[in-house]
């Protein structure tokens, strides 16, 4: 018997008895924004949702209780919206909705949440919001984005990229295997970009927001003309397994 996880199918009872056996609360959180001329603006959304559903099956498999809310769907996307098809919210409005659903969680007796990121613009502010909850509802709440968690399962993966960029060859082959009607195949030989979103000299370190069409002419940071389905698969399994035994590690709650 498959072991559900998925909050909003389960019953309130159900879950309270979650809360009590300190299941983990994951929270997906992503973004509706542009993603280049071949993949649909839901990019962040499917692929948050799917990496935290496969995640959670792995933790269950593992035999310790879970749980995964319905995705945060919007966030801070300001740096897409001159392409229009974005949703942006400020960070304080970004980080009330999240304030509002850790905070039902903890009064519903979870102890451990897991804010689990899916675009680039958030990365910062879920860290931030994590660090405020942990203190305000006195319970222990993480945060990341998943591609920086687990860079080490993804590169191998990939043929032209060091790793997940937007709208690239990463995040167009997990498109590919999680929701291939949402990708314009017809479009794809026109999906490629700089290899980064960052001027020359600037390091990584160095954060300086700019809007993706200075950066980017169709969108794409990468290049997406080599994803295929099945590189998608291979990354979907390698993220939630190496995601899930990060979660895994009772150090990590101690």
């Amino acid at each position: 018997m498959t072991t559900e996880t998925e909050w909003m199918r389960l019953t309130a009872e159900e879950l309270r008895a979650r809360a009590a056996e300190d299941a983990l609360v994951i929270v997906p959180v992503a973004s509706l924004e542009q993603h280049g001329p071949h993949l649909a603006t839901g990019v962040d959304i499917i692929l948050a949702g799917g990496v935290a559903a496969r995640t959670a099956a792995r933790i269950a498999e593992a035999g310790a209780p879970v749980v995964v809310t319905p995705c945060v769907w919007t966030g801070l996307a300001e740096h897409h919206m001159e392409f229009g098809g974005t949703v942006t919210l400020d960070y304080e409005s970004f980080a009330g909705v999240l304030r509002g659903i850790v905070k039902s969680a903890a009064r519903h007796g979870f102890k451990r949440v897991m804010l689990l990121n899916g675009h680039g613009g958030n990365s910062e502010a879920v860290m931030v919001a994590a660090g405020e909850f942990s203190i305000e509802f006195g319970i222990r709440v993480a945060a990341g984005t998943y591609w920086h968690m687990v860079p080490e399962a993804i590169a191998p993966i990939l043929e032209r990229q060091a790793g997940l960029m937007h709208a690239c060859e990463a995040e167009t082959s997990l498109m590919l295997a999680l929701r291939p009607d949402s990708v314009r195949t017809g479009r794809l030989a026109e999906a490629h970009g700089p290899m980064s979103t960052r001027v020359e000299g600037q390091p990584p370190a160095l954060a300086l927001r700019r809007s993706f069409r200075a950066i980017s002419e169709t969108g794409v940071i990468g290049d997406a003309r080599v994803a295929t389905a099945e590189k998608g698969e291979r990354l979907l399994a390698a993220i939630s397994a190496r995601i899930a035994e990060l979660l895994l590690n009772p150090k990590l709650w101690a």
